[in-house]
Order: structure tokens, then C-alpha cells, then sequence
């Protein structure tokens, strides 16, 4: 079993990051300053729910970004994977690869989950607001654990007022 971290809440300091996008960038929390970021995590790229929820975020990522977010979605496949998945799918996101779940340990977005009436270790869909200050410092503005695939992004819109 993994060690739980415990979850974020509102108000508390974002874990900074650097990781490679699906084009082997290095992005990083600290490149949003002054903006507000939604980092989710999933699963598994290429996958039913996952695909919804990249292609959700995708099809809405023009208004977020004129509400001033950017997207950046987060799961342990490697680049490779990732710009498969994204060309597959006609992704308009950046997602970011953590093959050593580093990342999703500190925002506590693995750990124990039920599938299918069986308790396993995973990835936990979660999201997150970020409020990225001048200095790169992140801020939780919003911690979403166990949020569904369907739906998920346009019930985040609408608590976004978006």
C-alpha cells in the first residue's frame, strides 16, 4: 500500500512542478504567473473516460482561457503516449507526463479508490484550481478528489461561473 499525503484543501500552497508536456517541453507551475491553472489528473491516456474528459476540457478550453485559465492535464504515461493520445483525439490541452507518479503522490491524487466494488491502488481523478502568484508561488483554490469522467467539465464551468 502507498503512503497517503494528506489531500489538499482551499487555501492551501499548491506543490511546484516541472514536467514534460506531450511534446517533451518542460512546463512548469512557475510559467503561469499571475494566472490561474486547472491541473487535473487521470488514469491512463487513450482509455473511454479519460479520452471524454481531455476532449471536455478541449472543446471548453477556449473560454476557460478567456476566463484566464490555462488547462494542463496530468497522468503517468510517458510523452510518447501522450502525443498519441493527443493527436488521436485532436487534444487542444497540454498534458504532462509523471511516469514516476511523484507528482501525483504530492497532490495526493493516488492512492486507495473503489472500481468496480473493489478497493485498489490508483490514479484518482482529481482537479484543482490554481491561483499562480507573481513570484510562480501556487495557491489551491479549488481540490476536487474523485470527480467522474461525464460531466466533469462542464460542472467545473459552471462553478467557475464560466
Amino acid at each position: 500500500m502507498a503512503t497517503m499525503v494528506a489531500r489538499l484543501t482551499q487555501g492551501t500552497t499548491a506543490p511546484g512542478f516541472t514536467r514534460q508536456d506531450q511534446e517533451g517541453r518542460e512546463i512548469s507551475l512557475s510559467d503561469f504567473k499571475n494566472q490561474a491553472v486547472i491541473l487535473y489528473f487521470y488514469p491512463a491516456a487513450m482509455t473511454p473516460g479519460c479520452t471524454t474528459q481531455a476532449v471536455d476540457f478541449s472543446a471548453s478550453l477556449q473560454e476557460l482561457s478567456e476566463a484566464g485559465y490555462a488547462v494542463l492535464g496530468c497522468s503517468p504515461d510517458p510523452v510518447e503516449k501522450l502525443a498519441k493520445f493527443t493527436t488521436n483525439s485532436e487534444l487542444g490541452i497540454t498534458l504532462l507526463s509523471d511516469p514516476t507518479m511523484e507528482l501525483l503522490h504530492e497532490y495526493a491524487a493516488f492512492g486507495t479508490k473503489k472500481l468496480y466494488g473493489k478497493e485498489i491502488e490508483g490514479v484518482i481523478r482529481s482537479t484543482f484550481v490554481i491561483d499562480v502568484d507573481g513570484e510562480g508561488a501556487g495557491t489551491v483554490r479549488v481540490a476536487q478528489y474523485n470527480v467522474r469522467a461525464t460531466g466533469h467539465v462542464a460542472k467545473l464551468r459552471r462553478e467557475l461561473g464560466i
